[in-house]
């Protein structure tokens, strides 16, 4: 049975590429990178190549450049330090962003360590820049500003460079959950005012567990973790040697086909939406579907009915893989903090598509078809 895998911001196929990369680290090449004899050596040079590789695509200085287990750890460590060691007494932030900042921000908030402060939305789901700079103009204590560039959800874009300049102009600190766009959109970290910005692996077919962290050589902050002068004593712990390895690779890969993917992925996102619109008319999208959007996710929802209720379990049956999220709280869901902040009144099913080099026109055909005979 054809499986369907339309699951792509949650995470993706590893690239044959890159396992071919990472395979030497798994068998010969086992040193460990901290060892002075050559297969210590050996390794150490897979992780600096690496760190090179990747400060490179990123146009950072690799001094800038470190790896962590992932998106969670990066955006945690940047949020935490912000406070710890860079005198961040208030934090704004918005309600869509992904729980791993949400959580550490409301962690923080609860210890009475910060003021926190929710950015408004517009109905599109953007973050309302004239509120950000409302905030920013009348914040009283030295702020961080954690917005994500892109929302896993929905897709919706941020324009961080113009949240960059606005951190500047009021001096304050900026963080960006860009776990959704390294890999997936070139950056120009040089001409980007932002002090941090996270990655992780497997969301551009990659390995899991290997996450980016990117802190502006502008700030110092003291690690995370403990117990050994790792990651130029930022990240204690022996190194991820072959998801680091992996990680530069998947980067290598996914930037030198950029335009080509992009506009094949994209091709694919608005081919479902226009056919989903023909055989579903009471479709409707999140987001801003056709305007600032990332190209590799579609948010529809579907009406609620006895049929649609069902949508995700059938989606399941039939080999298809999507991602559920309804703004309602039904049942072991818990329904989408993202939808819930965007819409009050939620009388659908929303699923989420997400999509990647890989999947077809074919595939979409399928998933349509399976929809009409369903709804």
């Amino acid at each position: 049975m054809h499986r369907i895998y339309f699951d792509n911001a949650a995470t993706t196929s590893l690239a044959p590429e890159v396992l071919e990369a990472m395979m030497p680290y798994l068998t010969e090449k086992f040193g460990n990178p901290s060892s002075i004899y050559s297969y210590g050596r050996e390794a150490r040079m897979g992780i600096e190549n690496a760190r090179k590789s990747v400060a490179k695509i990123l146009h950072a200085h690799p001094s800038e450049i470190f790896f962590t287990s992932g998106g969670t750890e990066s955006s945690n460590t940047a949020i935490t330090a912000s406070v710890r060691d860079l005198g961040c007494r208030h934090i704004i932030t918005s309600p869509i962003e992904h729980h791993a900042t949400l959580h550490t921000v409301q962690h923080l908030y609860k210890e009475s360590k910060v003021k926190l402060s929710y950015v408004k939305l517009l109905s599109n789901g953007h973050i309302d820049l004239a509120d950000l700079e409302n905030l920013l103009a009348t914040a009283t204590q030295k702020t961080l500003v954690t917005l994500m560039h892109a929302n896993n959800e929905i897709g919706n874009l941020l324009d961080i460079k113009k949240v960059g300049e606005l951190c500047k102009q009021y001096n304050a600190i900026f963080h960006s959950d860009t776990v959704q766009t390294v890999g997936h959109l070139p950056f120009d970290l040089e001409n980007t005012h932002v002090h941090f910005i996270t990655g992780s692996a497997h969301k551009f077919h990659g390995p899991k567990g290997i996450g980016l962290f990117y802190i502006n050589r502008d700030v110092s902050i003291q690690p995370h973790i403990h117990g050994g002068a790792q990651e130029r004593n930022m990240r204690a712990g022996t190194e991820n040697l072959y998801g680091i390895v992996g990680f530069a690779k998947a980067l290598e890969i996914s930037t030198e086909n950029y335009e080509a993917d992009s506009a094949y992925i994209l091709s694919l996102k608005q081919y479902m939406q226009q056919e989903l619109i023909k055989h579903i008319p009471a479709v409707t999208f999140n987001g801003d579907v056709n305007g600032k959007s990332l190209y590799t996710v579609l948010s529809a929802n579907f009406p609620q009915t006895e049929k649609s209720e069902m949508l995700l379990y059938n989606f399941d049956i039939n080999h298809i893989c999507v991602s559920g999220g309804s703004a309602c709280s039904s049942g072991a869901s818990q329904g989408s903090h993202v939808l819930q902040a965007i819409y009050d009144n939620p009388d659908f099913v929303t699923v989420r598509f997400s999509f990647c080099k890989h999947n077809t026109k074919e595939e979409v055909d399928e998933v349509i078809t399976m929809l009409k005979t369903l709804l």
